[in-house]
């Protein structure tokens, strides 16, 4: 993998960059391009499925990118298909700067619904964390024909009950984006703060890190931490207050709900949210896993993903 250093601040597959090389042996797999307005968006697309056979769409949170499901498409991948998108200003995306891109909520989703109809996904299986929650479940509603199923891990899909101090921090005046931009502080202190259960290798470490080595490319982690409404004035208020409204549409589905309950973000009173929207959901407690679920647990929450999937209607 390559930093381009045009001004397109795009990452490609082949590199002399030392983290994104070690992110491209950890995930041996070549990125597939969208243009989505100006802008280049990249995406994995590993097996196939043939006739009614689900797809896994995998939709990644802040600070993360596809490399967080990269034990998903391993273990799924040979037999059936699994996507997964780097967000804009994610992973092997373009990074345009704030100005040429809103990094809101409902520009992640109409992104998300490009790729979905681009790719024409049928039977998609939505496997989604952290902020990747809002994002595939607001998408998957807006094409929920073709959507059978979903499995979610840690997020929300309402206005946030609350606002960890943690991330607050990083929202203050003057100091907040010079720490997370600057310092990187937010992403390197996800991948400690966000294990409980177990401790991250170092080459996991290095790949989640690997695309945000400086300040341009730290924009999208910046703006998803700014993008989480406090006040119902804020813009993505509203499209979470949407998404909330439209729970009731997914009740017929499928769904899997698999927690870490000792996130101190997504905290079990989410789980509760999403419980009391869908009294038949799965639901998988992890009692002392953390937020990031596929790390902390990888074995629980793979084997769990396994059992949902003939679950689901053909």
């Amino acid at each position: 993998m390559t930093l381009n250093a045009s001004s397109e601040n795009r990452i490609s597959d082949s590199s002399d960059d030392p983290l994104l090389e070690i992110a491209a042996r950890q995930l041996p797999y070549h990125s597939k391009t969208l243009d989505v307005g100006s802008h280049r968006l990249r995406y994995l697309d590993e097996g196939s499925s043939s006739g009614d056979q689900p797809t896994i769409l995998c939709v990644h949170g802040n600070p993360t990118w596809s490399f967080y499901y990269r034990k998903v498409i391993e273990r799924f991948s040979p037999n059936i298909r699994v996507v997964a998108i780097d967000h804009l200003g994610c992973g092997r995306s373009e990074k345009p700067a704030k100005e040429d891109f809103p990094y809101t909520l409902a520009g992640h989703r109409d992104n998300l619904i490009s790729l979905i109809d681009h790719l024409n996904l049928k039977n998609i299986v939505l496997l989604a964390h952290d902020w990747g929650g809002a994002i595939g479940l607001s998408a998957a509603h807006a094409r929920l024909q073709q959507l059978a199923g979903v499995i979610l891990l840690n997020t929300a899909g309402f206005p946030p009950p609350y606002m960890p101090w943690r991330i607050s921090a990083c929202r203050w005046p003057i100091v907040g984006t010079p720490a997370v931009r600057g310092l990187n502080l937010f992403a390197k202190a996800a991948i400690t703060m966000a294990m409980s259960r177990t401790t991250l290798s170092n080459d996991a470490k290095e790949g989640l890190l690997a695309p945000y080595n400086n300040w341009e490319n730290r924009v999208a982690i910046d703006r998803f931490v700014r993008d989480i409404p406090t006040r119902r004035s804020h813009p993505t208020y509203q499209t979470l207050a949407d998404l909330e409204a439209g729970l009731k549409d997914f009740a017929d589905l499928p769904i899997q709900l698999i927690w870490g309950m000792k996130d101190w973000c997504f905290r079990p009173e989410c789980l509760r949210r999403f419980e009391q929207a869908w009294p038949h959901a799965k639901t998988l407690e992890l009692p002392t896993t953390g937020h990031y679920v596929l790390e902390d647990s990888p074995e629980e929450t793979l084997a769990a993903i396994e059992a949902f999937l003939p679950t689901i209607s053909r």
